[in-house]
């Protein structure tokens, strides 16, 4: 409850303790402008043919710079000798183009810039640096900068070419002026007596499409662009590479990512050639694990994720096509050979896969190496690796989808056949001991009686029936393989990395191949 106070009897109100009064308001605090110059006076500024007076306020708000620092260095020594400060400012001329001064000037009194175009902003760049603004500076850093692809100039955001996935890039290293930091101006230039910036040009790259770049920074920005066919996917594949958007190339390249329900795995569909070493693992499959004569246990699967982009690895179908596969139906197995620099990139993931393994890269001896000039003087081929012979181990089974010589073409595999297969394939230790007929259908292969008559009738195998597949050979057009890590007994470490099949497109004979060819006339 309260009490009022009396005076001579009268109560008199109830009076709140007073305030301290607020100090006085602070121009200087308000407007946040450093008092390096007085801020009344004019300061003359002569750039190129034209004179430009700015008061100390306007110079002082972005300091300390070269205009500061002169005409801080003429007052201090006014002060010092008690001349007047009208005698003693003098002009600061500059050889340098007004036009440009002139929108600097803006920027010092307090306007927003903001460049028009390349020209324009290199030039803002480089005076702002040449003049020592820190404020401008740092605002330029934050523009956009202009880049001119295929005579068509384009405005980009800096953080769009700093991606992680995207960077460092051609941008970022062929114009490494514009996206340096602040503190490092002019970078691997000594600023120590420079008298004028170096001549800087607009970034411009006039040898690649306007068009394809568009749809590429449409991309980078996050928004998706329709592949209309493949040409188009070429050609921005081939930007992508050649302005080096890693990351954005990932996603370009043909590819199928899906669940498969009967493995209960999900599965990448991806070329040989778009394979990088970077996105290759090893999975294990407890499910049907291996165990090799050491008691090691040696089964798994190749996976793959891509680099930049995929979170997790799915189980890799390599796509391996150009006609540059030829399958041998021999005794005992089936061989894939490749040819042209297939070969080479088979071999180049045998040996990443070695190395995942915690297998060496090379079977070949250290001492042929150095006497033939090392190893990479000699051509890659997969039976320099520890996983496989020259020519790869191939499993066809029955889940396998064959197109032979334009035709769908089954497998007529027997029930015994099949269960013989089943455990061969299973344990891994039947290379080498296993009857040609036993061998086949563990491959799962057993040619219809229509492919046996046509090998008899050219004279490979007469009156044989599983021994024509000795001289049975496909070339394949388009194939889709699955890669299998499994233990072996006769092999050069223990395990081996076999192609198992899944869509095979083929062909067995000249004649085949020639009735898929077409006309140019169309």
């Amino acid at each position: 409850m309260s009490v009022a106070n009396t005076t001579n009897g009268k109560p008199q109100p109830q009076q709140r303790p007073s305030r301290s009064p607020a100090p006085p308001r602070d121009e200087e605090a308000v407007s946040k402008i450093p008092n390096l110059l007085p801020h009344e006076r004019v300061f003359p500024i002569q750039i190129g043919s034209e004179l430009f007076k700015l008061s100390g306020a306007s110079i002082s708000s972005d300091a300390p710079s070269y205009f500061s620092q002169y005409f801080y260095c003429q007052v201090k020594k006014a002060k010092e000798t008690g001349e007047d400060l009208s005698s003693a400012i003098r002009t600061l001329y500059i050889d340098r183009d007004p036009k440009t001064f002139a929108d600097i000037s803006l920027h010092l009194q307090g306007y927003h810039v903001k460049p028009r175009d390349g020209t324009h902003f290199v030039r803002l760049f480089a005076d702002a640096q040449f003049y020592s603004l820190p404020k401008l500076i740092s605002q330029l850093y934050e523009e956009s900068i202009f880049i001119s692809i295929g005579h068509r100039e384009f405005q980009i955001p800096r953080d769009i070419f700093t991606d992680p996935g995207n960077s460092p890039n051609f941008f970022s290293l062929g114009f490494a002026v514009f996206f340096s930091n602040p503190e490092d101006l002019f970078p691997g230039l000594d600023r120590e007596g420079l008298l004028r910036p170096p001549s800087i040009l607009p970034p411009s790259v006039a040898n690649r499409s306007a068009d394809t770049f568009a749809e590429i920074l449409h991309l980078l920005r996050g928004y998706p662009v329709t592949i209309r066919n493949e040409t188009h996917r070429a050609e921005l594949l081939r930007d992508c590479r050649y302005f080096n958007f890693k990351g954005l190339e990932q996603k370009l390249i043909p590819h199928n990512i899906s669940y498969n329900q009967s493995r209960r795995r999900e599965e990448i569909v991806l070329r040989l050639e778009d394979i990088l070493k970077s996105g290759i693992s090893v999975a294990a499959d407890a499910s049907s694990a291996i165990s090799s004569p050491s008691g090691d246990h040696f089964a798994g699967w190749v996976n793959y994720a891509r680099p930049y982009v995929d979170d997790r690895a799915a189980e890799l179908v390599l796509e391996i096509g150009g006609e540059s596969t030829r399958l041998h139906f021999q005794p005992n197995s089936i061989r894939a050979e490749f040819f042209r620099d297939t070969r080479a990139r088979v071999a180049r993931m045998f040996e990443v896969v070695a190395t995942k393994l915690n297998l060496p890269p090379t079977t070949q001896p250290l001492g042929l190496l150095m006497a033939s000039g090392g190893a990479g003087s000699q051509p890659p081929t997969p039976g320099h690796t520890p996983l496989s012979e020259d020519l790869v181990r191939v499993i066809i089974d029955p889940d396998t989808s064959i197109t032979l010589d334009g035709k769908p073409h089954t497998f007529d595999t027997p029930a015994p056949a099949d269960d013989q297969a089943s455990s061969t394939s299973s344990t891994g230790q039947g290379g080498g001991h296993e009857s040609p007929s036993a061998s086949t259908a563990a491959a799962g292969f057993l040619p219809n009686s229509r492919k046996r008559r046509r090998i008899d009738s050219s004279g490979y195998a007469a009156g044989g029936s599983h021994a024509a597949l000795a001289a049975e050979e496909w070339v394949v057009r388009t194939g889709q393989w699955r890669l299998k890590i499994q233990g072996t007994r006769n092999g050069k470490s223990g395990v081996e990395c076999v192609l198992v099949a899944v869509k095979l497109d083929a062909y067995s004979s000249e004649s085949a191949r020639n009735s898929a060819r077409g006309f140019l006339n169309g």
